[in-house]
């Protein structure tokens, strides 16, 4: 059986579209870890959405830490998610575990340009 095709995207399956998100390999993936950025980045570089990376800072507008604001500690490319410092769930032996969110439930408030390679992709028209 095959492990990936990009024809998979072709598809209006939903199995098909699942297939593709799943299998896809980690320079695909990179294009799945995408948020919405705040009305007045929006303004300054024209773009609606851009790739989330660590050290961005992020405020969080679905589940339990809703309206929650904080930095981006970690990106998992493999499950598609996105760890946020303050987002920690304590379990009941008492320890604390840094809950997983998907990136399509965070908006971006701040920037992290120290690579300048990511501040040129953002003014590129």
């Amino acid at each position: 059986m095959e492990k990936f095709s990009s024809m998979w995207k072709s598809s209006r399956k939903p199995r098909k579209q699942r297939k593709y998100r799943l299998n896809a390999p980690l320079h695909i993936k990179q294009k799945f870890i995408q948020s919405h950025i705040s009305k007045d980045l929006r303004k300054k570089y024209g773009k609606r959405s851009a790739g989330v990376r660590k050290g961005d800072k992020v405020k969080i507008m679905h589940g339990k830490f809703k309206k929650h604001e904080g930095k981006i500690e970690r990106v998992d490319l493999k499950k598609t998610r996105v760890f946020v410092s303050g987002a920690e769930l304590t379990k009941r032996d008492g320890t604390k575990k840094q809950l997983a969110l998907h990136p399509s439930n965070l908006i971006i408030t701040e920037l992290n340009l120290d690579d300048k390679m990511r501040q040129k992709a953002l003014e590129r028209k």
